[in-house]
């Protein structure tokens, strides 16, 4: 656990999630949160499903968008819908499924990622495993990244649900505390903001198991369009909270904004201003800016976090 002599830096966290190739609303369109532009951070964040079905021509204006974003750090992974980017997959099942067996060319795609372009405008592609960043405000951090999730229709990065691919004989697990600071995964945990519009909670369980392990600062996620929103868990005392949201005031922001700095200030009920205690709490955010409809009228999500200086 981090001792209370640490220093600490406050760091903003702009969070996204399945975009699905939706750009952003005009700016005086106030009745969509998720519009131009996106609000300002240190890092932003983007847990996955990029585009609706892996095309170039999806993936170039959202990596054009992602560039005129205001941060310092573009942290992006991809989703099961992002299936240019899953190139094993795409050669045995994606280009079939998806592109008519014509094909999109993948050197392409992952350029368009992992090129000059995207890294002069501060953009980083992850693929799983962890990263350590250090900003400019002094904060360091490190982060566990993952775009797989169970088994989902047949799409990208998949894995059988019976598969623990994130503890111990995993090939990339998530380390233990107090390693990770940051989980950034495609699909959330089991029971955490995964429920369908069906009732049904469709995390994984292995995931969960290697939060619990990990137990981050925060954890983003999307892939379940239905479960946007924030979860606060205290990991010692063994409860959650859901975090409620003002809709006026995230559309007026155009963020749902959290702060769990030490500067949050008060000690509300539902822990919105409550600073963060690492290792007995996580804050999960689900991110997807769909509905389950596909319409882009979910918020981005704004969080402010104390992060050690380097």
């Amino acid at each position: 656990m981090t001792s209370e002599s640490t220093k600490t830096v406050k760091t903003r966290f702009c969070i996204i999630s399945d975009t699905h190739t939706a750009e952003l609303w005009p700016s005086d369109d106030k009745s969509h949160a998720y519009r131009d532009p996106l609000p300002s951070a240190d890092v932003l964040l983007h847990a996955g499903d990029i585009t609706i079905a892996g095309y170039i021509h999806e993936h170039e204006p959202m990596v054009e968008m992602l560039s005129k974003a205001d941060a310092e750090l573009k942290i992006v992974i991809a989703g099961n819908h992002d299936v240019t980017l899953d190139e094993p997959y795409y050669e045995k099942t994606g280009k079939r499924k998806f592109h008519r067996n014509i094909g999109e060319d993948l050197g392409v795609v992952r350029e368009i990622w992992t090129g000059e372009r995207a890294k002069k405008a501060g953009i980083v592609y992850l693929e799983e495993g962890v990263r350590t960043f250090t900003l400019s405000n002094g904060a360091r951090f490190t982060i566990y990244s993952s775009p797989y999730q169970p088994e989902f229709c047949d799409f990208a990065f998949p894995y059988r649900r019976d598969e623990d691919r994130f503890n111990q004989h995993a090939q990339n697990p998530i380390p233990d505390h107090p390693s990770i600071d940051i989980l950034l995964t495609h699909g959330p945990p089991a029971g955490i903001l995964d429920q369908t519009s069906h009732g049904d909670e469709v995390g994984c369980e292995h995931l969960l198991r290697a939060v619990r392990r990990c137990r981050p600062r925060l954890h983003c996620f999307g892939h379940i369009h239905e479960g946007w929103g924030a979860q606060r868990t205290d990991w010692v005392e063994g409860r959650s909270v859901s975090l409620p949201v003002d809709r006026q005031q995230i559309l007026n922001n155009r963020c749902a904004y959290v702060n769990i700095s030490k500067d949050g200030g008060g000690n509300l009920a539902e822990g919105r201003s409550k600073p963060l205690t690492f290792g007995e709490e996580t804050l999960f955010i689900n991110a997807a800016i769909m509905d389950v409809n596909y319409k882009p009228v979910n918020a981005p999500w704004m969080v402010d976090l104390d992060l050690p200086i380097a």
